[in-house]
C-alpha cells in the first residue's frame, strides 16, 4: 500500500498509484455554522468530521510567519448589536456581522501611498526578524493570541521533518493569505491596487517583488533542514468575469516572482507548486503553468470553471476540486451528476476529487453522508 506521501505526490504528478487520497484535509471542509448544523442533525454533539468519515492523512504544514512581522495589534475599533469593526494582524480594517460567518466588509488597508509602503517594508518585512519561525509545539497564527516562542529555522523544521518521516506524509510551505497578487491586494485594497497598476506601476512591482523575496528567503532558511514537497501560492484574483488583470499584466508583474519560486522549487527538488484562486481561471492557467505551477484549485463551478475542459486543454495540470458544492443542497440526483464527473476525471488521472470551496451551512448532514459514501465507492476506498 502506498504511503500518504506517495499517494498524494503520485496522483498530482501522473505517476502510477492505486488511487488518489480521500478526505477533507486535502480539500475544502465545512464552515463552522455547517458543523453546528451537522452536530444537531446527526445527534453527535462532539462530531469530528474527519474522524467520522475516516479521512486520510494529507500534508504536514511548515509554520512560517510570512507577512507583517511584528504583526499589527488586533483590536476592536467599534461595535454595535449587529456588527463589529476590527483591525486584524495584517493591518486590514474589517466589518463582520456578529451572527453570521459571511464574508466581511473590507473598510481600510495598511498602505495608502509610497511613503507608508516604505515604512511598512522597513518595519515589518525583514526576513531575519525574531519570530519568523516558532518553537516546536507552538500553535500561534495570525488569528489567535496563543503565546509564541521564537526559534531558528532549524529548530522549527525539526519536529515537522520528524512528523513527516514518522507518518510518511508530504511537507507543504506557503498558505493563505500570502500570494503575489493576493498579498498586494491586502496591502492596498482591491480597487486601489487595480488603479495603481496604471498610476504607479513601480510601486506594485516593489510590493510584489519584496514579498516574494521575503518568502523565498524564508524558504531557503528552512530547506536545508527538511524535504519540502509542495510550495503554495494563494491569489484569489478572479471573479465570474475572469481574471482581475489581463494575461499581459500577469506576465509583466507577477510571473518574474513565480519564476523565483519555481527556481527555488527546482533547486530543492520540490515536486508541487500550486495556486489557489477563486473565480473563473481560464486566463490564469496557461501563463502560470508556463512559469512553474503544476497544481491548481478549487475550480468554482458557479464561476464557470469546467475541470473536464481544463483536463483536455492541460493534460499535465494537477486538478484539485471542481465539484459543485451547491449540488449537495439539491438532492441525490444532483450529487450523482457531480460524482459522475469525478469518476470520469479519475479515469484520466492527476485529479483529487473534492468540492469547489467550503461546504456552506445549507448542506444537510444526510447529503454529506451520502456524498462521502458514494465518493468512497467511486474512489475504491475500503
Amino acid at each position: 500500500m502506498p504511503t500518504p506521501r506517495e499517494r498524494i505526490l503520485g496522483t498530482f504528478l501522473g505517476e502510477k498509484v492505486d488511487r488518489p487520497p480521500y478526505g477533507m484535509g486535502i480539500g475544502f471542509g465545512p464552515w463552522g455554522e455547517t458543523v453546528d448544523r451537522w452536530k444537531r442533525e446527526s445527534g453527535i454533539p462532539d462530531l469530528d468530521v474527519g474522524k467520522y468519515f475516516g479521512y486520510e492523512p494529507d500534508f504536514v504544514y511548515m509554520p512560517i510567519n510570512m507577512g507583517a512581522w511584528p504583526p499589527f495589534k488586533p483590536e476592536v475599533l467599534s461595535e454595535d448589536e449587529h456588527s463589529v469593526i476590527t483591525r486584524d494582524p495584517r493591518g486590514i480594517v474589517l466589518k463582520n456581522l456578529k451572527k453570521s460567518c459571511s464574508m466581511p466588509d473590507f473598510i481600510d488597508y495598511p498602505v495608502h501611498n509610497r511613503a507608508e509602503w516604505e515604512k511598512y517594508k522597513e518595519e515589518r518585512l525583514q526576513p531575519n526578524a525574531v519570530g519568523r519561525f516558532l518553537k516546536p509545539g507552538c500553535n500561534w497564527n495570525l488569528w489567535n493570541d496563543i503565546p509564541w516562542t521564537p526559534a531558528t529555522a532549524q529548530e522549527a523544521a525539526a519536529p515537522v521533518a520528524e512528523q513527516a518521516a514518522r507518518e510518511q506524509r508530504p511537507v507543504w510551505i506557503g498558505t493563505f493569505p500570502w500570494g503575489v497578487f493576493g498579498t498586494a491586494r491586502d496591502i492596498l485594497g482591491a480597487e486601489e491596487l487595480l488603479i495603481t497598476f496604471y498610476t504607479d506601476p513601480e510601486l506594485v512591482h516593489d510590493i510584489m517583488d519584496t514579498f516574494t523575496d521575503l518568502w523565498v528567503n524564508l524558504y531557503e532558511q528552512v530547506a536545508p533542514h527538511i524535504q519540502i514537497d509542495h510550495v503554495h501560492i494563494w491569489e484569489d484574483m478572479s471573479g465570474k468575469q475572469g481574471s482581475l488583470i489581463s494575461p499581459a499584466m500577469i506576465e509583466e508583474f507577477m510571473m518574474p516572482n513565480y519564476r523565483k519560486i519555481r527556481d527555488f522549487a527546482k533547486d530543492h527538488n520540490v515536486a508541487l507548486m500550486s495556486v489557489d484562486s477563486d473565480g473563473l481561471v481560464d486566463d490564469l492557467i496557461p501563463v502560470m503553468m508556463r512559469n512553474g505551477m503544476n497544481v491548481m484549485f478549487p475550480f468554482e463551478v458557479q464561476a464557470g470553471c469546467d475541470i473536464e475542459k481544463y483536463r483536455r486543454q492541460y493534460p499535465t495540470l494537477g486538478i484539485w476540486g471542481g465539484l459543485n458544492k451547491y449540488a449537495l443542497t439539491q438532492g441525490q440526483a444532483a450529487i450523482e451528476v457531480e460524482l459522475t464527473k469525478a469518476q470520469r476525471m479519475l479515469k484520466i488521472g492527476r485529479y483529487v476529487p473534492c468540492l469547489d470551496h467550503l461546504v456552506p451551512p445549507d448542506v444537510p448532514w444526510d447529503a454529506w453522508v451520502y456524498y462521502n459514501k458514494r465518493l468512497k465507492e467511486i474512489m475504491g476506498v475500503t
